[in-house]
């Protein structure tokens, strides 16, 4: 199960400082949904408010941007953009009734939707609170192309016979299949939805490096629940394995991303 209160105000700052990999990805989404300005935008799991923040800048002053995170702490940093137009809030996608209907001309989740065990709900919130032809944009983990990273892990689970839940072994537990989602998104009142998957690839200086970025990611979850020698075997093997992709950038790890765009239907 994924535990919300294991964040912290290191783990936080640390998100805020290595996360342009979800945010560089956000771009692209937002780059799909064609955000103009003038248009409201509401960001669902906004985290730290990065790419809040550049969707600000976006809309400009006309325009408006919301967002809202389950982390209080990562609400705060959000704030601290200091946008006159982005304001972020602690809420949930399952609940977002402090929105009034037909809000948002835009609403997006990215590298959010893998986090939460039921998608129908917080889909059809989302179409409750966009108008009639708005827009959702979703990125999210793809179940039928797993990342590298947990293939890396799942080799190492179980060459030492490690027993943990998949969240604490780096996997966001709650993916979707591209079929899955655009059923999903069908169901909450969606029209046209269009879906590919996208392969990133990440460089890492050094196991380290990869640990902080999986730790901060997952406020908290990655190799929460080991007692400290089995973190240790577990954190040694996967330094072996992951050496054995470095590259002269350094240590070369592919993720794949489900991204899809579709419009509130009538």
């Amino acid at each position: 199960m994924v535990s919300l209160s294991l964040d912290s105000a290191v783990l936080a700052e640390t998100y805020d400082r290595v996360s342009d990999r979800q945010f560089n990805h956000g771009k692209l989404l937002i780059e799909d949904l064609q955000i103009s300005p003038g248009e409201r935008v509401l960001d669902v799991g906004c985290g730290t408010g990065r790419l809040g923040a550049y969707v600000a800048d976006l809309v400009g002053p006309s325009g408006a941007v919301a967002g809202v995170d389950p982390l209080p702490l990562r609400v705060e940093l959000a704030n601290e953009k200091r946008r006159p137009n982005f304001r972020a809030s602690v809420g949930q996608a399952e609940d977002l009734s402090q929105f009034a209907a037909g809000s948002f001309d835009v609403v997006f989740l990215n590298s959010v939707l893998h986090w939460l065990p039921e998608k129908l709900g917080p889909l059809r919130e989302a179409r409750r609170v966009l108008e009639r032809g708005g827009r959702l944009g979703i990125s999210s983990a793809a179940r039928e192309r797993p990342h590298e990273l947990e293939q890396v892990i799942e080799g190492v689970r179980s060459s030492l016979g490690v027993t943990a839940a998949a969240e604490t072994l780096g996997s966001t537990t709650y993916k979707v299949t591209s079929d899955d989602l655009t059923s999903t998104l069908l169901l909450a009142g969606f029209e046209d939805p269009r879906l590919q998957i996208r392969t990133f690839t990440d460089h890492f200086a050094d196991t380290d490096d990869v640990i902080a970025f999986y730790l901060a990611s997952s406020f908290g979850n990655f190799l929460s629940n080991l007692d400290p020698a089995e973190a240790a075997r577990v954190k040694a093997a996967l330094a072996a394995e992951l050496e054995r992709r470095r590259a002269p950038e350094g240590i070369r790890l592919q993720r794949h991303l489900i991204f899809a765009v579709a419009r509130a239907g009538g």
